[in-house]
């Protein structure tokens, strides 16, 4: 696996990741959690945290194997990530729906 320095809005973080695009779906995992607890997909309760603590991505989500602030990075446009981790999400519920505990 390789480091993944991701960066958006708040969100500074080193990420094992096999590619940089799934680095991009944990930044978004990572700020969608505060919101949808994704222990029980199906329940939808809104997480008690302070803004100081909160995840706010940009519009980019900016990624590089070397370090912050790269002008070399590779950026992926945050809404496109966003879709992605919704289809995965969806998949996720219906492979449960399926295979209940």
């Amino acid at each position: 696996m390789a480091k993944f320095y991701v960066q958006s809005g708040t969100l500074r973080a080193i990420v094992d990741s096999a590619d940089a695009e799934r680095a991009a779906l944990w930044a978004v995992h990572s700020a969608m959690e505060q919101v949808i607890p994704l222990d029980s997909v199906d329940e939808v309760v809104l997480r008690d945290s302070g803004p100081a603590n909160m995840i706010a991505l940009a519009e980019t989500i900016e990624l590089s194997e070397v370090g912050f602030d790269r002008d070399d990075c590779l950026q992926i446009d945050t809404f496109e990530a966003f879709q992605h981790w919704s289809e995965l999400v969806r998949a996720m519920e219906k492979l449960q729906r399926i295979f209940p505990d």
